[in-house]
């Protein structure tokens, strides 16, 4: 990164930081999603086939107000390489639906990705990447990935230290075990000593501090008080094993914990919890029109609490 080739390629080595944001998803989404036993154990893999490009092309392009499949087409052609198929699919995701700010991070870095593939000597972080990023940040100033490349962007620009105060900021608010964890963490380092900046005990003190484990709001003993004994998360081990899995697998399990919960919400339709859940979990997946066709249903089944279902709704965006 900034003005020297090494820095600039040593920068890149960890720049897939959230990539197609499978683990992402996992994190935020959790494995027991909706559990109403004791068992720690990490739902399993469908067993079904993944769904073929030109299956998830047919779905997208029969989609006109539901971002959710041309989304799922473009984590397909990112995990693929095909990052300029992967813009296109984003960009037409953020079509439909610009309130989500996975989106607009996934679509900037499937342009990063782009054109470094295409012209290696190129702009890094190119303005339509940048572009893409800020408005992720408009939409949710916690989006991971678009504040992991704003930082990478002061870097580029010479701000080493800038860039390494907005990764500490960053992994400030990571939990411990959360898939983007190792990749901040060896960014720092690696910034740091390229550009001769004396990190001192910083990072210790900031490992030191951090939340315990993957907290996800109403979700097993990370949300304390307000935790639901109906809605578990995953804990820092299970994310660990995740990420052992290949990304097609990830993507099974992450459909397979979603569609486990629909079918258990149309058997148990007065857990509110689940439905925020779901609606949560649609929303992580970039699934805008699914989340509200689940606050439809959640109303429908639940009409006397219809005012706290929208709260909720609205605090995750769905209007």
């Amino acid at each position: 990164m900034g003005d020297s080739s090494e820095s600039q390629s040593g920068g890149r080595a960890g720049w897939i930081l959230l990539g197609g944001a499978a683990l992402l998803a996992v994190a935020s989404i959790g494995y027991n999603i909706y559990s109403s036993g004791e068992s720690e154990a990490p739902a399993e893999v469908a067993s079904n086939e993944l769904p073929t490009i030109a299956e998830l092309r047919e779905a997208a392009e029969s989609s006109n107000d539901d971002a959710g499949p041309w989304s799922e087409l473009g984590f397909a052609h990112f995990e693929r390489g095909e990052f300029s198929d992967a813009v296109s699919a984003y960009e037409s995701a953020v079509e439909i639906d610009d309130t989500s700010a996975s989106l607009w991070s996934a679509l900037g870095e499937a342009r990063v990705m782009a054109v470094d593939a295409a012209v290696p000597d190129a702009d890094p972080l190119p303005p339509s990447a940048l572009e893409a990023f800020e408005k992720a940040l408009e939409r949710d100033e916690s989006d991971p990935r678009a504040r992991y490349f704003m930082a990478v962007k002061k870097d580029i620009d010479g701000d080493h230290q800038g860039a390494i105060d907005g990764w500490f900021d960053l992994l400030e608010d990571t939990p411990v075990g959360a898939p983007w964890e190792g990749d901040v963490v060896r960014t720092i380092e690696q910034v740091a000593a390229i550009n001769e900046v004396d990190l001192g005990d910083r990072l210790s003190s900031v490992m030191a501090t951090r939340t315990p484990e993957i907290a996800i709001p109403g979700s097993g003993t990370a949300a304390g008080e307000a935790a639901s004994p109906t809605v578990r998360g995953p804990t820092a081990q299970q994310v660990a094993d995740a990420r052992q899995m290949s990304e097609n697998d990830q993507r099974q399990m992450i459909a397979g914990m979603v569609s486990g919960l629909e079918e258990r919400l149309a058997g148990d339709p007065s857990n509110l919890d689940g439905w925020v859940m779901l609606m949560r979990s649609r929303m992580t997946l970039g699934e805008t029109g699914k989340a509200r066709e689940a606050l439809a249903k959640a109303v429908a089944a639940n009409p006397g609490e219809e005012a706290e279902l929208r709260r909720q709704a609205g605090l995750l965006g769905i209007e």
